[in-house]
């Protein structure tokens, strides 16, 4: 568990808020293996007192779980281990979200516990050929992945909007605007047609596919049947479910995940 005190916070554009927490509270922190790094923040439960410094596996074995911190994922857009600063960006749904009202109204000097960090994908430097694709959520970590291709790698970089103002001024990004049609509605026709290598070695491709569930399983499902990909040379996953907070998706994602391997491994078995 580590502690980060809030240094700053900006909207990014109308609907991504970032904020950078530091302090002393991140001594022990540590990230830059993978580009997709993530921190599971705790948001605390209204009128329960936890100990300090929190210990989850102790909240876990004595309090009931209607107790529990809300846990809520975010990616690792930036760590500088040099000022010691940590950047998270916060995708803004409206007036919902309790993260992205937290981040929202987050100002100087707050303070935010969280664990980790995890993650397990960098862009492996020997691949000739990239290919990440992801909504809003996955922009984090497509934008971290980015700088680490190395150059002269070929690469295809998609990030789907709801809103052309979300743009970032980010080189190497295909903006794909869905305006108000479902999510993945652009963005899965847009890596279906867009060139794949000629007679390309699975095994030189790789690829990053992040961000609402149903899309990354049609996404999965090309990649893995259509183009042959080994599953070694993929990362994909559902950050999300539409319909779903956090905590129902990652309380059905393993049965989620096992009915795609059902369905999209027999082929290749």
């Amino acid at each position: 568990m580590h502690t980060g005190r809030v240094v700053r916070a900006e909207r990014l554009t109308p609907n991504m808020h970032r904020v950078v927490l530091g302090g002393e509270g991140l001594s022990r922190f540590a990230a830059g293996e993978y580009t997709d790094h993530y921190v599971k923040l705790m948001f605390p439960r209204p009128g329960v007192d936890y100990p300090s410094p929190l210990d989850l596996a102790h909240v876990r074995a004595t309090m009931p779980r209607e107790a529990w911190p809300v846990t809520r994922t975010y990616t690792v857009r930036e760590w500088d281990p040099q000022a010691r600063e940590l950047t998270l960006d916060f995708v803004l749904h409206g007036d919902t979200g309790l993260a992205a009202q937290w981040a929202v109204h987050a100002r100087p000097g707050d303070e935010l516990q969280f664990g980790g960090p995890g993650g397990a994908y960098a862009p492996d430097p020997k691949a000739a050929w990239h290919l990440l694709a992801g909504d809003e959520s996955a922009l984090p970590a497509i934008a971290a992945a980015l700088p680490h291709i190395p150059s002269g790698a070929d690469f295809a970089a998609f990030v789907e909007i709801g809103d052309p103002a979300d743009r970032q001024d980010i080189p190497g990004i295909t903006w794909l605007d869905r305006g108000t049609g479902p999510i993945g509605s652009v963005l899965v026709p847009a890596v279906l047609s867009h060139p794949f290598p000629a007679d390309a070695d699975p095994d030189s491709v790789h690829a990053f596919v992040h961000g609402e569930a149903s899309f990354v399983k049609d996404l999965r499902r090309y990649l893995r049947i259509d183009r042959n990909l080994p599953r070694t040379r993929m990362s994909v996953s559902g950050y999300w479910r539409l319909g779903h907070d956090e905590d129902g998706w990652q309380a059905s994602k393993r049965d989620w995940n096992a009915q795609i391997e059902a369905e999209q491994e027999p082929a290749f078995s």
